[in-house]
């Protein structure tokens, strides 16, 4: 396993990161269990999850079950120490009959009780990465391109009140570090000033999406993470799934993620399948499978400190898990990049 320094903390974590936002839907209990004893017994030591997980799909009914499935993994295995634990507080819903609490917003009473609820679940006493999920003012993301308008509502948090909030909960001993998700190069540059201006806490991580259909993160974010060691936990490495060639053909099984998360529909456009077949063609011509090719490009990127991979069965974590041991060579990238200067960025 290759490790990486998360921002300027002191913190080494593993380039492999264990997602875990199919645990307590698509996987049980016990399989969420043997993910995490494999993953570690593998040298991954950092694991993200969120407090709105599972999300295939969405459900009230099962919000938190993923942090309780770690919690009581942590609790049984007494591994505590072992792990870099990343979990993250959610904005306002943009669906509000999937919200967690009465009104989510990134205010005081909000994220003071999402990391109490957070703690508990996970049984543990301190978070290492506090990451907010996504802003609390409208912004392009899950899938939306640009922004032509403001459209902050009235009772929009500020980022410095944010941010000051989670300041006290470093002071408390509560959370270690923080970091941002699904943020804008102008969220990244308010974040800094603030905490460079008034002596707040640092953002140590950007957590956004990054694969080959959706390289959007180099325009802006990336120069932020090169210069300021802000660096990306790509999430979404294999695109939903698309970039294993398992849906090409229009062809969805079901227990699949399209399967069961209609929620996640940023890769049904109309780029996304002729992109897809061409970057499994190149895997397949390389001898590498699909999967593994899209992983280990991202990987390779100098401006990534961490890439998320989640899995619903041991097979396929432990595949792109050896995904680290791919190293691309100059034909492969070269024929990557000409698909990319055809179809560029087909699913933000």
């Amino acid at each position: 396993m290759d490790y990486r320094t998360l921002g300027r903390t002191d913190l080494q974590v593993s380039l492999i990161c264990l997602g875990t936002m199919t645990w307590g839907s698509q996987n049980s209990e016990a399989e969420a269990h043997a993910q995490l004893d494999y993953a570690l017994g593998q040298g991954v030591n950092f694991i993200d999850t969120a407090e709105m997980y599972p999300v295939t799909p969405v459900s009230r009914e099962t919000q938190g079950r993923t942090e309780e499935f770690i919690g009581s993994w942590i609790a049984g295995r007494k591994r505590r120490d072992d792990v870099i634990l990343a979990t993250k507080v959610a904005g306002p819903a943009r669906d509000p009959s999937r919200g967690i609490r009465t009104l989510d917003r990134l205010d005081r009473p909000n994220i003071e009780q999402a990391i109490d609820d957070s703690l508990r679940r996970l049984r543990t006493d301190y978070i290492d990465l506090y990451q907010v999920h996504w802003p609390d003012r409208p912004v392009p993301s899950f899938g939306v391109r640009g922004l032509a308008s403001l459209s902050d509502r009235p009772d929009t948090v500020p980022i410095e009140e944010t941010l000051d909030i989670l300041a006290d909960l470093v002071k408390a001993g509560k959370v270690r570090h923080i970091g941002v998700s699904n943020e804008t190069p102008w969220g990244v540059a308010e974040y800094l000033r603030l905490s460079r201006e008034q002596g707040l806490p640092r953002i140590a991580s950007i957590q956004n999406a990054y694969n080959l259909l959706n390289r959007t993160f180099e325009i802006g974010l990336s120069e932020f993470a090169l210069r300021e060691n802000v660096g990306l936990l790509a999430y979404s490495p294999l695109a939903g799934g698309n970039l294993t060639g398992k849906y090409l053909g229009g062809v969805i099984a079901p227990g699949t993620r399209r399967a069961v998360a209609a929620q996640f529909v940023r890769y049904d456009l109309p780029g996304q399948a002729p992109a897809s077949a061409r970057y499994v063609a190149i895997a397949r011509a390389h001898g590498i499978d699909p999967a593994q090719l899209a992983l280990a490009y991202v990987n390779s990127r100098p401006f990534v400190t961490s890439t998320i991979i989640g899995a619903t069965s041991l097979e396929q974590l432990k595949s792109d898990i050896a995904s680290i041991d791919i190293r691309l060579d100059s034909d492969a990238l070269a024929a990557i990049e000409a698909v990319h200067r055809d179809l560029p960025d087909p699913c933000p």
